[in-house]
């Protein structure tokens, strides 16, 4: 077996509009086609004994044991590594369930697809099972855990932290989108100008004057002091030979403590005397060059968490520790304390597993025991000196029981310091009493504080803190989206996507979109290139100031990741025609139909899916949308769009020379063709399929057609507006028009075009691209000698695995099979050959150049207009 390729996937895409997390590994079974495991001998057995949990797996009989039924029945390796893909993440910690395994169309290659939670633990997933599924298939021994314990340790490393976690789960819960910013815990939640950020549990809201102040547990102190909050008694030191002023100042028993420390890290507690006493602050000056000193108190570590100035949660916290039998050592009573099922690694569970470290072993030390001391029987003995809950620590909920005057306490703290999410740290015999009474003191105050105590409790009621978090971020009424109109097809994606944007930037909306040669937000180009999958659509949905998107979506982006937003307001669908054939597993118009259909089954409900009514393909996309539909035609009397509308549906038609709105049996005439410069006086059919596209999305956003009207009136075909989509350029004596055009239906499009122009000649410069099919480029070759006099090759760039020599073979059998004599001639480079076409030019003579690179021709081309501006001209 061979993995040819590994692919994540992060949004909607082919397999799953829901399920957007999938690895797709494209898996070379080689000799295994013709090998299924009915014909492997042991192979049953083995993979039952060394993965038992498989048993689970129903598969298609729908039952307990159903995988295991189709492996004795007989299955091919691929469905095998899916399950096992699948197992080894849940055996891991990750539970996972959904997976296909589909053959493609080359012999013995399959597509296999599975869910993962971290996209790192998926790709190791998809390596491990194949491993596995070799080792079962030859019967070597394989080492199950270590696979599983990597799994959980590039989980920890790279997921999530279990607060950040939370707030996220809750915001997926309520329908807020979220973006990772980084490999750490810095979060976007909603897109373009309704974003907030926040990492771990600070916000954007969260004042850097009070985590400054709450950092330094001196300043904090004396903070609260003043408003006559109960803290403990104190004082600060930064050498070894303060150690004695401390101890006379505060007296024993004493606690120390780092003045910049977090985590409970560099402190030690209950210090009785001088020796002890200067080892606590060299061991807290590791941390931080200043020591806090402080009163030990006892009683119970409560932490408190306010949110918004509103107390919302409140946990007893108890440091790891086990309880003696008389019989076990402190060693072993952690063995089998680390057996509790709710313990885990890391964070997986509600418990984390006890390590032995060396405040573990300086906390036994200082009580004269070790790890082979037996405890007596009912002794409790701490093994970590604070009560963090990633240490191994419980936690128990009190939040009913906290006295009204310690909650009012708790909210005065966090206004004092100035925390929106803040942590409160209390030594008292209870909560139920107000410390003023019992003597409890506040220890420190804390930014960032965890949420994993409250959540996911030891014992008793698990508080759902993170909903209190986004009720603060996204109060009532406030909107965590932006609207987006995501535009697919073969062609026509680009000039609909700039003409929609025209159309949202005149209603008053800072509109941002992604095209084929760049990412715009307003008119200005942020980023240049093909910017048309999921990555430039997040960029766009992370920058702060656009209120409105507008997404070019393309089948590689989709294919290659998937879409890069969850689901859009309007989704377009201008055409599916034959382009891109033979790639990523996409042979057929059918094929394609599934890629582009990805679009309109992100569409919420309540969207509305534009498709044209011309194109069977989309046709058939809209019966099988779960959104609104609506349709355009050039043909008001498309049997699709009569039927549609009969029903009361929406359309946009050209009639009569017309845009026109059809709203059951309603006509809406928004303008006339001649009067929109996009359709070259309405003599441009793909031109006027674009502008039906954009003024349906439009008007089904909302927009007034008088509004629309005005925007069709003003968005001018040009380099500047539609970079590559026929702007023409005129000279003194010929016309220049450039093109993006690259398939054979967009050369249809030009030579319909071409056939209404009056020219004494017509030159065109033509290239192909080494990706498509053979039958593709010569078809580009046909289509040129049916629409020019003459004929200028060129292919200096997108081979694409093919040789210049075979792409010009093929674009020249085209020619010649159109008519053997018509004129030709090689010019290789771009620059040159739109040079040598000026010069063959004479009064009338209209040149077009069918570009892959429009930037350097229009440049070249606009460079020699302004030299014949200057008199200069001269080819």
């Amino acid at each position: 077996m061979k993995i040819e390729n590994i692919q994540v996937l992060r949004g909607p895409n082919i397999w799953s509009t829901n399920r957007k997390k999938l690895i797709q590994m494209r898996l070379n079974l080689q000799e295994l086609e013709h090998k299924p495991t009915n014909k492997i001998d042991g192979f049953y057995d083995r993979l039952k004994a060394l993965i038992p949990t498989l048993y689970e797996h129903r598969c298609s009989p729908g039952v307990p044991g159903g995988f295991f039924q189709r492996i004795v029945a007989g299955t091919w390796m691929g469905h095998v590594i899916e399950h096992i893909a699948l197992e080894i993440q849940t055996l891991a910690g990750m539970d996972t369930g959904f997976g296909r395994t589909r053959e493609t169309k080359e012999l013995g290659v399959y597509n296999v697809v599975f869910t993962y939670l971290e996209e790192k633990v998926g790709i190791y997933a998809a390596e491990a099972s194949v491993r596995i599924a070799q080792a079962l298939i030859t019967g070597e021994e394989y080492d199950l855990e270590h696979d599983i314990q990597q799994m959980r340790e590039i989980r920890e490393a790279t997921r999530l932290g279990p607060s950040t976690g939370s707030i996220v789960e809750e915001a997926i819960a309520r329908d807020i989108p979220w973006i990772r910013l980084n490999k750490q815990s810095l979060v976007q939640l909603g897109y373009g100008k309704n974003q907030v950020r926040f990492r771990a549990t600070m916000t954007e809201k969260t004042s850097s004057i009070a985590v400054d102040i709450a950092s330094n547990k001196e300043e904090t102190k004396r903070l609260l002091l003043e408003q006559a909050i109960p803290v403990a008694k104190g004082t600060t030191i930064s050498s070894v030979d303060d150690v004695d002023r401390a101890i006379r100042e505060v007296g024993f028993p004493l606690v120390f403590k780092p003045l910049d420390g977090n985590h409970g890290r560099g402190i030690s507690i209950n210090i009785r005397n001088r020796e002890d006493a200067v080892e606590a602050y060299e061991f807290a000056a590791r941390i931080s060059r200043r020591v806090i000193v402080e009163r030990f108190v006892t009683g119970f570590d409560f932490r408190v968490l306010v949110i918004d100035n509103k107390m919302v949660a409140a946990a007893l916290r108890d440091p790891a520790h086990v309880k003696g039998d008389g019989v076990s050592t402190i060693q072993q009573l952690i063995d089998t304390e680390n057996t509790d099922p709710r313990r885990g690694y890391g964070h997986e569970n509600v418990l984390t597993l006890i390590d032995i470290d060396r405040d573990t072993l300086d906390l036994l030390e200082k009580k004269g025991y070790n790890l082979e001391t037996i405890p007596a029987k009912g002794e409790k003995v701490f093994v970590k000196s604070t009560a963090n809950l990633s240490t191994g620590g419980t936690s128990v909920d009190v939040t009913d029981h906290v006295h009204p005057q310690n909650v009012f306490f708790c909210e005065r703290i966090s206004k004092i310091i100035g925390l929106d999410i803040c942590g409160i740290d209390i030594m008292a015999k209870n909560l139920t009493e107000p410390l003023t009474e019992t003597g409890g003191v506040v220890l420190e105050v804390n930014a960032a504080p965890g949420f994993r105590m409250h959540i996911a409790p030891s014992e008793g009621l698990a508080r759902n803190v993170a909903g209190h978090v986004i009720d603060m971020l996204y109060p009532y009424g406030k909107s965590a989206r932006i609207p987006i109109i995501a535009v697919t097809g073969t062609n026509g994606k680009t000039t609909t996507t700039r003409l929609i944007a025209h159309i949202v930037k005149n209603n008053g909306y800072r509109v941002g979109f992604t095209t084929s040669d760049g990412i715009y937000v307003q008119n200005t180009m942020l980023l240049k290139g093909d910017t048309t999958g999921p990555v430039s659509s997040e960029f766009i949905l992370k920058d702060p100031t656009v209120d409105f998107a507008v997404l070019e979506t393309a089948r590689g982006g989709i294919l290659r990741s998937g879409l890069g937003f969850g689901f859009c307001d309007i989704g377009v669908v201008t055409n599916i025609q034959e382009d891109h054939l033979g790639l990523s597993d996409i042979h057929t118009l059918d094929d394609l139909m599934r890629v582009k259909s990805v679009v309109i089954n992100s569409v919420k409900k309540n969207g509305w899916a534009v498709l044209n009514a011309d194109n069977e393909y989309c046709v058939r996309i809209g019966k099988k949308a779960e959104c609104n539909v609506t349709y355009f035609s050039r043909d008001e009397n498309n049997p699709v769009i009569k039927a549609h509308c009969k029903k009361g549906g929406i359309a946009c038609v050209y009639e009569n020379g017309f845009i026109t709105i059809l709203k059951g049996d309603w006509k809406i005439r928004v303008e006339r063709t001649v009067l929109i410069p996009l359709t070259f006086g309405g003599t441009v059919p793909f031109m006027i399929e674009n502008v039906l596209a954009a003024t349906l999305a439009a008007f089904l956003w909302g927009f007034r057609t008088e509004d629309i009207k005005i925007s069709l009136e003003t968005f001018i075909p040009s380099a500047a507006q539609t970079p590559g989509r026929m702007n023409i350029f005129d000279f003194k004596d010929f016309k220049f028009m450039i093109d993006f055009a690259h398939n054979p239906d967009g050369f249809k499009g030009i030579k319909e075009f071409l056939s209404h122009l009056d020219s004494p000649l017509k030159i065109g410069i033509i290239a192909g691209t080494g990706d498509r099919r053979d039958e593709d480029i010569r078809e580009l070759g046909k289509l040129s000698a049916e629409m020019f006099d003459y004929i200028i090759l060129r292919q200096e760039k997108h081979l694409r695995g093919r040789t210049e020599e075979n792409i010009l073979s093929l674009l020249k059998e085209g020619i010649r099979s159109v008519d053997v004599n018509k004129q030709f001639e090689v010019v290789p480079k771009e620059i040159d050959a739109i040079k040598h076409a000026m010069s063959l030019a004479k009064p009338g003579t209209f040149i077009t150049a069918l570009s892959d690179v429009i930037d350097n021709a229009i440049e070249t081309v606009q460079n020699y207009q302004e030299q014949e501006r200057n008199g200069l001209f001269n080819v």
